[in-house]
This record gives C-alpha cells, structure tokens and sequence, in this order.
C-alpha cells in the first residue's frame, strides 16, 4: 500500500506544481483589481467544488478582507434548481446575485457541467470577468471560457479538486502577504 501513496502524493505534486504562475498572477491580480473597485468575487462548484468554493470564500473574505460570496445555501440550490431546472441555477443565482463588475470563478473537475456552462454564458451577457478552474480533458468546454483558465492534467476527481483548491488557496494567501507588507511599509 504505500507504494500507492508515494505515487499518488507524486501526481499530486505533479499536479498542483504544472500550473503557470503567471496564470495565478493574472488572478490575484483580477481579485485585487476587482476588490479594489468595491465589487465582489463570486466562486461556483458542484460537489467537492462546492466545498472549495466555500473554503476559499470564506477565507477571503475573514483573512484577505475581500468580499466574496458563493452559492452553496441549500435553499437556494434547491429553489433556483426546482423553478428553473438544475442546469440553469447556476445562471440564475449569477443573474440574481452578480453586479458590474463583479468577478466570477467557476470550479468544475470535469469541465462539462451543464449548470456551470450555463453560468458562463450568463456571467458573458453581464460583461463579468469569468476564471474558470477544470482538469480531466484539456479541451473540455469550461476550460475555453474563461478571462483565465487553469486545468489540471488528471482525470482523477480528487487529484484534480486538491489542486484546484490549493491554487486557489495560494491565490488567497499571496493577496494576505501583500496587504501585510504594505500595511508593514505604511508603519
């Protein structure tokens, strides 16, 4: 067995270490310039994705002081999925909730989710900045969307979902140590 967890921890390195940080610089950088004109980030994901989405908007909004919100309130998802059918909720929680300027983040592993392509295309019609965060195949629908796509060369969920939130996660991190140090230099 741990044959399978020194090879898999392999993949996962490999994973996560394959993105190109300039990517990730694009998004802080699309975070901070979305902050710094008093609008919102917006994180959307089914299942695991979900739960990164919640993770990584609370933690930018408590530790980094950037608004930030997701869509994962159960009566939400079950109202806007029941009135308007599962593959379109994404797109109405983005129509009810997203003002100008606002940056939307979309988390699918597969990259095929109805209700995040959806989502996309409202989110377009809005003029919204769009980021999208997918793995499995390189060319999968979401992956083409977006201001900046990042994927993750696996086809493993969970190979795929740890990457996604630990690029997300290290996005969260260098917008703290930023707004440290320059509260640091103002000292």
């Amino acid at each position: 067995m741990s044959m399978f967890f020194h090879s898999y921890f392999e993949d996962i390195c490999s994973a996560i270490s394959a993105v190109d940080s300039s990517s990730l610089d694009e998004v802080t950088s699309m975070i901070k310039k979305t902050s710094d004109n008093h609008r919102k980030i917006i994180i959307v994901g089914n299942g695991g994705s979900a739960a990164i989405s919640s993770h990584v908007t609370i933690d930018l909004t408590k530790a980094a002081n950037i608004r930030a919100i997701n869509f994962n309130e159960a009566s939400l998802l079950t109202c806007l999925s029941n009135d308007y059918g599962y593959e379109h909720w994404v797109e109405k929680a983005i129509e009810f909730y997203a003002d100008k300027g606002d940056l939307v983040i979309l988390v699918s592993s597969s990259g095929q989710s109805k209700n995040m392509l959806n989502g996309v295309i409202k989110a377009k019609k809005m003029n919204l900045s769009l980021v999208t965060l997918t793995g499995f195949k390189k060319e999968n629908p979401l992956k083409k969307t977006g201001d900046v796509n990042l994927w993750v060369d696996s086809s493993n969920y969970n190979i795929v979902e740890t990457a996604h939130q630990t690029w997300l996660l290290s996005v969260v991190d260098c917008l703290i140590e930023a707004k440290n140090s320059t509260i640091k230099s103002k000292e």
